[in-house]
């Protein structure tokens, strides 16, 4: 089994910056022991101009039967002589499949989490990249192939049948393509769109399918098959065909799928299955009493040039273009896919010169500081806290109190307190699966003080959504206001 990934760079973002994003050196080869063969890495070309990564896998047949199961399942189901064969002489040393989604799985763990210590900026950026996969099964042929990479943002998905044997033509094709991919997507990304579709493709998983694959699935489908308009197949297929188990997963992502059409919270599942008659009020999703909650904090500051930091897909954005108040709007992702999303939401091409004036779209990280960033009235930080690991806190804390310093800061995160009025939440579970906490009413606020404290700011504290007297609301909102002795600093450093 052979796989390849290339990009193409210059002197200042060189293409060798691959090696830090897959944590493999371009001068070694690396090998890796997986438990039915030998992966495998290495570099046939690396330059500053263009670097290509190879994975090998060598799969020994043997292993494969005595651990698993091979083409088929000891002597078949007929117990014929030729299935039994069949365990030993088969195409999983050859063919991409589930064994080379489990060996991508061991050897570039890190890259399809997307974490790069070295490089983190370089990691959430979009790459020019070319995939080849030289024999991959595909059960549905070459149209099949177009159809599961074709929606995923790939500017070429070539995906040619090779034939049974280049003699005899009229033997028709063989059901292996050759694949090759091109395009700008993040390499987290397009490494997890692989793990998942390479064994859909093959459709014969080579290790018996447990409860976890689903867990699996979600992690690795996250932010592209909830959406996906092969969902149903690619889950069955993945799950093995294990109807428990794909109803299960497709239940899952009906809930992501509703939750991401309103910024990415379980509470506005429930209000999209609410059964209200024609007659009853229906309620407003906790997503837009954020989003009014917000303007009218900001509203109350006086603010006018406003930063949204961490804007995603850019619904709080073109909720302050539409209020004249705000004169310049800037949206701030680290995500390169969020801001084109956010783009065409917003329409930012067919918009008028004048209305395009007040909005920017900028990438950024917001752990490092940016001189972009100063000098603006407020900055609002919407429901992005959570999605930090803990110890990274301390460098968005500084980069946006202690650089940029807007006259008033807006933080908003769950109430994990809140969590059990959620009927659709599971006991224990936060309410997105990329948070990486959920903080309580006395953690938020003891935060949020120190925060202040720190940077001469004042906060107070404003519930979101319904105030319920024994858990709080569903959203706490931290409003930060800079002290007139500190403003006064500022204002002096800026004359």
């Amino acid at each position: 089994m052979f796989l390849t990934i290339s990009t193409t760079g210059n002197p200042e973002r060189p293409a060798t910056d691959l090696g830090f994003l897959l944590h493999k050196h371009p001068e070694k080869a690396q090998t890796y022991s997986t438990s039915h063969g030998t992966a495998h890495v290495f570099y046939p070309e690396a330059s500053a101009e263009r670097c290509t990564a190879a994975l090998l896998l060598e799969v020994d047949p043997v292993a494969l039967v005595r651990k698993g199961k091979g083409k088929g399942k000891g002597k078949g189901r007929s117990g014929a002589p030729d299935a039994a064969l069949a365990q030993y002489v088969n195409d999983r040393p050859y063919a991409a499949s589930s064994l080379l989604s489990v060996a991508m799985s061991t050897v570039f763990k890190s890259a399809l989490s997307g974490t790069c210590r070295a490089m983190p900026e370089r990691a959430e950026a979009t790459l020019p990249l070319r995939i080849e996969v030289p024999a991959l099964p595909a059960r549905g042929g070459a149209e099949l192939v177009r159809g599961l990479f074709g929606p995923l943002g790939w500017s070429r998905v070539d995906a040619v049948a090779v034939p049974l044997d280049e003699r005899f033509p009229e033997w028709g094709d063989s059901r292996y393509v050759r694949l090759v991919l091109e395009g700008e997507l993040r390499l987290a990304d397009a490494l997890r769109q692989l793990y998942v579709l390479l064994p859909v493709l093959d459709d014969a998983k080579h290790y018996w399918v447990a409860p976890d694959e689903v867990d699996k699935l979600l992690r690795a489908g996250e932010g592209w098959l909830a959406d996906h308009p092969e969902q149903k197949l690619i889950t069955s297929r993945y799950l093995a065909r294990r109807w428990g188990l794909t109803r299960q997963a497709m239940e899952r992502l009906e809930l992501v799928r509703l939750a991401e059409s309103d910024d990415l919270d379980v509470e506005s599942v429930d209000n999209a299955v609410d059964e209200t008659t024609d007659t009853e009020e229906r309620p407003v999703p906790l997503a837009e009493q954020r989003r009014t909650a917000i303007l009218a904090a900001l509203d109350g500051a006086g603010a006018s040039r406003v930063l949204d930091l961490g804007c995603g897909q850019g619904q709080l954005v073109q909720a302050l273009l539409k209020d004249v108040r705000f004169t310049e709007i800037v949206g701030v992702d680290v995500s390169m896919r969020a801001l084109t999303v956010a783009s065409r939401r917003l329409k930012l091409d067919r918009m008028g010169e004048r209305q395009a004036a007040r909005v920017t779209l900028q990438q950024g990280s917001l752990t490092y500081t940016d001189k972009r960033l100063k000098g603006y009235d407020a900055a609002v930080l919407s429901e992005v806290i959570e999605h930090l690991d803990l110890p990274r806190l301390p460098a968005l804390e500084y980069a946006v109190f202690g650089s940029a310093r807007p006259r008033t800061v807006l933080v908003t995160t769950p109430n994990v307190e809140y969590n059990v009025r959620w009927e659709t939440l599971p006991a224990g579970h936060v309410r997105h699966g990329d948070h990486r906490f959920e903080w309580t009413r006395a953690e938020f606020r003891d935060w949020a003080g120190q925060v202040a404290r720190r940077h001469g700011y004042g906060v107070e504290f404003v519930p979101v959504g319904p105030d319920d007297p024994e858990v709080g609301p569903p959203t706490q909102m931290a409003v930060f206001t800079m002290t007139a002795a500190d403003e006064k600093e500022k204002e002096a450093k800026a004359a």
